[in-house]
C-alpha cells in the first residue's frame, strides 16, 4: 500500500491550470525530487497535498486513508509536514520555542514529552548549539534547518521540502544534503521541489517533471535529467549539473 497516492488531481484558476489530471504514488522510505520549470504547478501541488488549497476533482490518499476532505491541520496531525521556499519563523521566538509550537500543535506533545522532541530534532537538524537564539537573529542556512526543524517538530511520517536549498552555498548545500540523507534514513518519507539538481540527485531515488500541472515525465533520475523533452522544457538546468 502506498503511503501517499495523487489520483487524477486538477485545480485551475481560471486559464491558469495548476493541476492537470496529476497522478503518482509513493511507497514508504521513498524519496521523490519534483522538477519543472517555475510556474509549472509544483508548490500548488504540495498545497493540494497539506489541504491549504482544495482541488476542484481528484483524490488524495494517505496511508490508504482518502484524505481529500480534510483540514490542513488534520492533514498535519495524520503524518504530513512541510517547509516553505522563503523562511519564516516567529522572529521574536527562540529557536527551541518555535520548534515547540509545532511539538504541540503538529505532533500533540505536551510538557517533557514535547520538549525531549524538540531537542531531538534541534540535534538532528544541526541547531542545538543555538536553541536559546531568537529566530529572527539566524543566518540563512539556519533557517533553513528551522524550517526542517519546524516540519520534523510534528514528527512527520511525509516530509514536503519546498525547495529549500536555494540560495545556499556549494559548502552549504551539501552540508543541508547531508542533514536531509540523514532525515531519510530516520525512516521519513520525502518529496522535495528543488531547482539545485545535483542537490535532488544527491538524496533521492526518482523524479517527476512537472509542467502546466501535468505531469510529463517519472522515472531513475541520470535518466529524467538526460531526456532531450525534459531539457528542453526544464530551460536553465543542465543535465550534468
Amino acid at each position: 500500500m502506498p503511503l501517499l497516492e495523487l489520483r487524477n488531481l486538477t485545480k485551475s484558476y481560471g486559464a491558469i491550470t495548476v493541476a492537470d489530471d496529476l497522478s503518482y504514488a509513493l511507497a514508504e522510505g521513498d524519496a521523490l525530487g519534483v522538477i519543472g520549470p517555475n510556474g509549472a504547478g509544483k508548490t500548488s501541488m504540495f498545497n493540494l497535498i497539506t489541504g491549504t488549497i482544495a482541488a476542484a476533482s481528484g483524490d488524495i490518499l494517505f496511508k490508504g486513508e482518502r484524505i481529500t476532505g480534510l483540514s490542513a491541520a488534520a492533514r498535519c496531525r495524520a503524518g504530513i509536514a512541510r517547509s516553505f521556499q522563503v523562511p519564516q519563523p516567529f522572529g521574536a521566538m527562540s529557536v527551541f520555542e518555535n520548534v515547540l509550537v509545532a511539538a504541540t500543535q503538529g505532533a500533540g506533545e505536551a510538557g517533557q514529552s514535547a520538549d525531549a522532541l524538540c531537542l531531538d530534532v534541534l540535534e538532528q537538524t544541526g541547531l542545538i548549539a543555538r536553541a536559546n537564539v531568537a529566530a529572527g537573529g539566524l543566518t540563512l542556512l539556519e533557517r533553513k534547518r528551522l524550517e526542517l526543524a519546524r516540519a520534523l517538530g510534528a514528527r512527520p511520517s511525509l516530509l514536503l521540502l519546498d525547495e529549500i536549498a536555494g540560495g545556499l552555498t556549494e559548502q552549504e548545500c551539501r552540508s543541508l544534503i547531508e542533514t536531509i540523507n540523514d532525515i531519510r534514513a530516520s525512516g521519513v518519507t520525502i518529496v522535495w521541489i528543488e531547482h539545485v539538481v545535483h542537490a535532488l540527485l544527491a538524496v533521492v531515488d526518482r523524479l517527476i517533471v512537472i509542467d502546466f500541472g501535468r505531469k510529463i515525465a517519472e522515472g531513475e533520475p541520470q535518466a529524467i535529467m538526460a531526456s532531450k523533452e525534459v531539457q528542453e522544457i526544464y530551460l536553465g538546468i543542465e543535465a550534468g549539473a
